[in-house]
């Protein structure tokens, strides 16, 4: 688990964002999920306009129920989409803590993400920033909500993303 360094709220924030690449590019899916907070929230909008995800068609919209349904449904033996040779790699940068409440500690962060896909002897490229709200927990930040804003979230895929970004 990424712990706070001290006083430093950048490099806490950065190396919990590293945390979480290095999770998903490992396919550790529960630790993924553990990063979140229990009322925590993945949001990708089909949209960048949209303000809520909330009643409005998203390509993500989990709760932590339903990244465990997710990560139980890509871990399952019969599951077909995970049979052929998948991986990812992604890079974050560009971090940026745009709101810091020093007595709570909740703080939102910004950055920028790429990420490579392998699946099916292709690759696919996806690209965009990410919005984090993080509350500070014993052993380092909770994701309260994490919005992903993929610059192609409107592009014709020839088929649907299996994980998170």
């Amino acid at each position: 688990m990424a712990t706070m360094s001290g006083d430093d709220p950048q490099r806490s924030v950065e190396q919990f964002l590293y945390r979480q690449a290095e999770c998903l590019d490992t396919g550790d899916w529960q630790g993924f999920i553990d990063l979140f907070a229990d009322d925590g929230i993945y949001w990708m909008p089909a949209d960048p306009s949209q303000a809520t995800g909330d009643g409005v068609p998203s390509i993500f919209y989990e709760d932590r129920d339903l990244m465990a349904v997710r990560m139980r449904r890509m871990m399952h033996p019969r599951a077909w989409s995970q049979k052929t040779e998948w991986g990812t790699n992604h890079v974050v940068s560009n971090v940026r803590i745009e709101k810091h409440d020093a007595a709570s500690g909740l703080l939102v962060a910004r950055s920028r993400f790429h990420m490579m896909e392998f699946r099916n002897d292709s690759t696919r490229h996806f690209a965009g920033s990410y919005i984090h709200h993080l509350q500070p927990s014993p052993d380092g930040y909770r994701i309260r909500l994490q919005r992903v804003d993929m610059v192609n979230a409107q592009g014709l895929y020839d088929y649907v993303l299996q994980a998170w970004v």
